[in-house]
Order: structure tokens, then C-alpha cells, then sequence
């Protein structure tokens, strides 16, 4: 079963290249979205860990973290601020692993 992954931000180009990224990973599956959508997609559907890209406020990161939380304790946040797709492919096993 492929880890499900929410990668919210607010600049479409970017958003659009870490998702593809994070799918070049056979195991990991990515969907995009902007801090609008991003609760109902995850009340919507399961995912392992949220993403946060790049372009969301302070206030807005903070209100999605806990909603997020609420909705299941369990979810694992990461914030990305960018870099070459090794540092995001590193962030990512990094906090999944820590999880287990």
C-alpha cells in the first residue's frame, strides 16, 4: 500500500513539480492542493503525512495543523522549504521513519 501524502501550497508551479517528485517514489502517492482545499481533501480522504510547500502564512499553517490534528493525532506534518528533490525525497523517509 502506497503512502498517501497532501502537499498544500500556493504557488501552482512549485506545487506541481514537489508533487511530481514525490511521485517519481513507486511507493509514495502525492496530491496537490492550496490551503483552501487542503481540509476537505483530508476529510475526504486518508493520507500519511501533509506536506506543507511553500506560500502559506503563519496563521494559516498554524489553523491547518490543528485541524489536521484534530481530525487524526496521528498525521505527521512537514514543512518544505524547498531544495533539490534529494533534500524532499530525504524529509519525507526521515518523518516517516521517526514515526515508526
Amino acid at each position: 500500500m502506497k503512502t498517501r501524502i497532501l502537499v498544500i501550497g500556493r504557488h501552482v508551479q512549485i506545487l506541481e513539480v514537489v508533487v511530481r517528485l514525490i511521485n517519481q517514489n513507486s511507493d509514495w502517492e502525492a496530491v496537490g492542493t492550496d490551503d483552501e482545499e487542503a481540509l476537505s481533501l483530508f476529510a475526504q480522504h486518508t493520507f500519511d503525512l501533509v506536506l506543507l510547500s511553500s506560500g502559506i502564512e503563519e496563521k494559516t499553517e498554524n489553523r491547518l495543523r490543528e485541524a489536521f490534528t484534530l481530525q487524526n493525532p496521528e498525521i505527521i506534518i512537514l514543512q518544505h522549504y524547498g531544495g533539490g528533490s534529494g533534500l524532499l525525497t530525504g524529509e519525507i523517509r526521515q518523518a516517516l521513519e521517526n514515526r515508526k
